[in-house]
Formats: structure tokens, C-alpha cells, sequence
């Protein structure tokens, strides 16, 4: 395969951020850091960190080879002393030095020094055509540990998911249900979560199909299940029955729903903000209730 002319005006060793002399061992650590943050898997959507992922592939490739880089580093020094060359020149030098090299190339008159480039360039592309052809075992090599790396940064992810979840509050629910009540006493799991997710975020509600009248709902947070906790009374004619199975806050055990027993410490201004709210609630469970009636009559909402 022929190489790219992208590659012969590329500074490899820029490319991977490493030293002229850096060795194979540094040349792979330098590939792998950079690879593997432009991989293609960790990518999908950027087709420029593809391309860049192709390039230090490449480079790769020349530079762990000891032939391919003796013939780039041929090349790189060429190209490398010829603009220091120019570089010195002023602008009036450079300009007619550049109109004596076009009226060369015209002629056909190519000096010795072009004549060494254009012959270190062909040892060059022999030297990666032969890469291409063998395949490069130190590339595949690298490749394979970045796809080892990517596994296991996802597993680390997912592990790091169900271990954020473990510690998360978990109430358990229950209300009077018989067994072959299929409205399973007014509360579906729709119903369940209109009621519940005014407190906070619920990340997972799980009827049980073992015994009715049960489920199990699990809170984002420990200030939602309390609230939950503190305020659920769930239908007026079904009520519902809300307790603590996991996640529970110390010395919040035996806690129930606030009340106005002797021992209450709740003001006046406390007991109506209360009862306000009780009464908001009654509202909207009535309305979630004629609104299921409607939906099971098969009426417009």
C-alpha cells in the first residue's frame, strides 16, 4: 500500500509528543496515552478522532520499525536542514533562489541534494509499503492493550453504578387488596408513582406478584422517602400504608406520621399548614380517582 503524503509531511515524533531518540518502549507508552483517547469505540460520532487514530497508527508503525525510521529520519533531517536554509536567506535572496529552483525544475537540472531526498523519500514508502504488507505486530500489540483498557474502564463504570445504588432508600408499601381484584385495590404502578414522585425522584417501584396489595418503591434521595414517610396516606377509600425497609437515618427508628398527640411539639401555625396540606392531597388523590374512572369509562380527560 502506498503511504499517504499526508505522513511524509508529518513530524511523527511531535505527532506523539516524544523526543528524536526516544525509544521503542517510550515510543509505545507515548502511542498508547495518546490512542486511546481518541480510539474509534470510545468515538463513534467524531470522525476526526479516526483520522488521528489512523495517524498515530501510522506512526506507530515507522517508528518502532528500525528500517522505516532510519529512511523518515533521513527524510526529516533533509527537509529539516533545507528550511533552516531558506530560513536565513532574506526576502530577496529567498525570491530569487526560489525563481532559480523553478527555472532547475524546468531544465530538469536537479542538484545532488534533491536527487538524496527524492531517493530517501522512495526508501521511505518501500519501507512502509513492506509494513503494510507484513502487518505490524507492534501495533496490534498496542491495540489490543488500548481495547483492554476500554473494557475495563466500562466495567469499572458499571460497577461504580450498582454500587451508587446500593445505598439508596427503599419503602415498602401495603394496602388492602384482594387476590382477585384486578384493579389491585386502585393502585396500579401509575398510580403508585403520580402519588410518590411529588416527593422527590423515584428510581424504581416493583409491585409483588407474590402478595398482593405490596410494593416496594426505591427514592433517589433519603429526604424524599422521609417526606414520603411522613405524609403518604395514599386513596381515601384504599389507604396506603408506608414503612421503612432499607436506608433508614439513625435515630429516625419508630418515627411515624406527625400528629397532635399530647406530646406534640407542633404549633398552632403548624397543625393548619398541616392540615392544609392534607387536605391539598385529599384534593388530588380525588381527582387522580375520577380522572382512572373516566380513562376506565373510556371518556375524554
Amino acid at each position: 500500500m502506498a503511504v499517504s503524503k499526508e505522513l511524509l509531511q508529518m513530524d511523527l515524533y511531535a505527532l506523539l509528543g516524544i523526543e528524536e531518540k526516544a525509544a521503542d518502549k517510550e515510543v509505545k507508552k507515548a502511542y498508547r496515552q495518546k490512542a486511546l483517547s481518541c480510539h474509534p469505540d470510545k468515538n463513534p460520532d467524531n470522525p476526526r478522532a479516526a483520522e488521528l487514530f489512523h495517524q498515530l497508527s501510522q506512526a506507530l508503525e515507522v517508528l518502532t520499525d528500525a528500517a522505516a525510521r532510519a529512511a523518515y529520519d533521513k527524510v526529516r533531517k533533509a527537509k529539516k536542514q533545507a528550511a533552516e536554509r531558506t530560513q536565513k536567506l532574506d526576502e530577496k535572496r529567498k525570491k530569487v533562489k526560489l525563481d532559480l529552483e523553478a527555472r532547475e525544475r524546468q531544465a530538469q537540472a536537479q542538484g545532488s541534494e534533491d536527487e538524496e531526498e527524492n531517493q530517501s523519500t522512495r526508501t521511505l514508502e518501500q519501507e512502509i509499503a513492506r509494513l503494510r504488507e507484513e502487518g505490524s505486530r507492534q501495533l496490534q500489540e498496542q491495540q489490543k492493550l488500548i481495547l483492554e483498557q476500554i473494557r475495563q474502564d466500562r466495567e469499572q463504570r458499571l460497577r461504580g453504578k450498582v454500587e451508587d445504588t446500593e445505598g439508596t432508600p427503599k419503602l415498602k408499601l401495603k394496602w388492602k387488596c384482594k387476590k382477585e381484584d384486578e384493579s389491585q385495590g386502585g393502585y396500579s404502578k401509575d398510580v403508585l408513582l403520580r402519588l410518590l414522585q411529588k416527593y422527590g425522584e423515584v428510581l424504581n417501584l416493583v409491585l409483588s406478584s407474590k402478595k398482593t396489595g405490596t410494593a416496594v418503591v426505591e427514592f433517589a434521595t433519603v429526604k424524599a422517602a422521609e417526606l414520603a414517610v411522613q405524609n403518604e396516606v395514599g386513596l381515601v377509600d384504599n389507604p396506603l400504608k408506608v414503612s421503612w425497609l432499607e436506608g433508614q437515618p439513625q435515630g429516625m427508628a419508630g418515627s411515624s406520621r406527625p400528629g397532635l398527640s399530647k406530646g406534640s411539639v407542633l404549633s398552632e401555625r403548624d397543625y393548619e399548614s398541616l392540615v392544609m396540606m392534607r387536605l391539598r392531597q385529599a384534593a388530588e388523590r380525588q381527582q387522580l380517582a375520577a380522572q382512572m374512572l373516566q380513562e376506565d369509562a373510556g371518556q375524554p380527560t
